[in-house]
């Protein structure tokens, strides 16, 4: 630390925010309550300016020097919790099976700092950005990093959505310069803020402070209110399902060292009630075989059936059906009425996207998806599939599911394939409702699906949708899908429509599927 830098106590300084116990929304970041104190104001310090012999003038530390000093500090409390200080070592293409060297940024990607893995508690899909699988800079481009977060979030902007960011690991060797940061924010316009819902910053520290300090005049109120620190994954944990996050180790490890540097505190009141048997009406969070056996047997679940019968009758011309959110009270009160078996009227809650939200949260807390654990790999596999023998080889990997889960999957995908019929009202084609789904269908059983798992998985869950009623005919299609005629299942498909020999979906498309959100 440079010697004359100014300190002043954190319970005295007027610009400090909140108690460090819990998190904070829409304020500035506080301190991880580890014993350091807070840099003075960054106001104040620019008023100094006036005075140049003054110790914080800005002619001897401009704010980028604030950020490396703030850095350097987070480096030697890693060193105090027993971190390493540098990076580590970047995932490589070969431990994601499904990352294909012709990635349009697989410059990028390679390193695993974004992904795309699951939906938080109201339905909005979740992207994370993890600092600790940044490399140093000299082997990052960070203009690729740029265009390669634009190029992801592309996909997603026109859907709500979460941002997770992971803030530990970020260090003076892999940080982008304060001048980059600010360029990249204005980059980001209307478009990808509008439906941001959340950005949740975790194990924020002073340089967060700084980097807020330097970006407050470009910040909106209304973006500032999205904003919420976290300073451990049990607080994240009350908003998002950490377990379908793709959650580095070195975070966890992180974590939990810090956990352990608290544990003399006493522990905050248990919010999860221990495991105990569902009751006899539950809804969310069993299995269908449970469902069955105490709906008389009946293979469709009352919550699937309800939400699609409403959205047949009163949404199919919705625009962007399943791509809003609902409030987290609302979710939670319907999922409580349906878990004590009392009747659910969404026409009380005057939102059609309500019964689309609760649909979603009902395949997302099955403890099995609903394509199973076993499909998982050979869905990734569809991509280096022939694209005219894509439908055949749907219908091979359904064949070996359950009949109940075969059932169910029938009943859901042939609802879809009628919302995608009417796209040109509500704007949900096959693709769209893929991206909207794929992740909801099917995870893998231990972690999170990969970002670059998305395209096969999205693309599988498009061919479901776009040619219903060929993969799950009674009549086995075997051989090429033919290219002249459209059967039951294709007049809605976006490949179809002015083109003489349409392709299955995904033919020449090496790029993300998700791309096709746009469309």
């Amino acid at each position: 630390m440079r010697k004359g830098a100014e300190r002043v106590r954190a319970d005295s300084h007027p610009g400090w925010a909140g108690d460090p116990a819990r998190p904070t929304q829409g304020m500035e970041p506080r301190e991880l309550g580890v014993g350091r104190t807070p840099l003075p104001d960054l106001q104040e310090v620019a008023l100094r300016q006036c005075s140049p012999g003054h110790p914080w003038s800005m002619s001897q530390l401009d704010l980028e020097e604030l950020a490396e000093i703030e850095l350097q500090r987070d480096e030697e409390e890693s060193a105090t919790l027993g971190a390493v200080g540098r990076p580590s070592v970047a995932p490589t293409a070969g431990q994601d099976p499904a990352l294909n060297m012709n990635h349009p940024f697989y410059d990028v990607a390679r390193h695993g700092i974004l992904q795309v893995a699951g939906e938080d508690c109201v339905g909005r899909r979740i992207v994370t950005f993890s600092c600790c699988r940044m490399p140093p800079s000299h082997e990052l481009n960070h203009r690729r990093l740029l265009e390669y977060l634009k190029y992801t979030l592309d996909q997603y902007v026109e859907s709500d959505y979460t941002i997770v960011y992971f803030h530990y690991g970020l260090s003076s060797h892999n940080k982008p310069s304060l001048r980059w940061l600010q360029a990249a924010y204005k980059e980001f316009d209307r478009k990808y803020k509008k439906n941001l819902k959340a950005l949740y910053i975790v194990h924020p520290t002073n340089f967060i402070r700084v980097l807020w300090k330097v970006f407050k005049p470009l910040i909106s109120h209304k973006f500032g209110k999205k904003v919420t620190y976290f300073n451990s994954l049990s607080e994240l944990r009350e908003h998002v399902q950490c377990d379908l996050l793709a959650i580095p180790p070195e975070v966890l490890r992180h974590d939990e060292k810090l956990q352990n540097l608290h544990k003399g505190q006493p522990l905050p009141p248990a919010k999860t009630p221990p495991p105990r048997p569902p009751l006899p009406t539950q809804q969310f969070g069993v299995s269908l075989q449970y469902l069955k056996d105490k709906n008389q047997g009946e293979l469709i679940p009352p919550v699937l059936r309800f939400t699609v019968t409403y959205l047949r009758e009163k949404g199919l011309r919705t625009e962007g059906l399943f791509r809003r959110s609902a409030s987290v009270q609302t979710v939670r009160e319907i999922q409580r009425l349906y878990n004590q078996g009392k009747p659910v009227n969404f026409d009380d809650y005057g939102d059609i996207h309500v019964p689309a939200v609760i649909l979603k949260t009902f395949l997302r807390e099955l403890p099995q998806p609903l394509l199973t654990f076993k499909a998982y790999e050979q869905i990734l596999g569809i991509t280096s599939v022939e694209s005219s023998l894509r439908v055949t080889r749907c219908r091979q990997i359904l064949q070996s599911l359950p009949e109940h889960n075969h059932a169910v999957l029938d009943y859901l995908m042939g609802f879809l394939h009628e919302v995608s019929r009417e796209s040109i009202y509500n704007k949900m084609n096959s693709s769209n409702l893929a991206c909207v789904f794929g992740l909801n269908l099917i995870w893998p059983s231990q972690g999170a699906s990969s970002l670059s798992a998305l395209v096969p998985l999205n693309l599988f869950t498009e061919l479901l949708i776009e040619y219903h009623g060929k993969v799950f005919s009674a009549q086995d299609t075997r051989g090429e899908l033919g290219t002249g005629s459209a059967g039951a299942g294709e007049q809605g498909s976006a490949f179809t429509h002015g083109l003489a020999a349409p392709p299955a979906p995904g033919i020449g498309r090496e790029a993300p599927l998700l791309l096709a959100a746009s469309r």
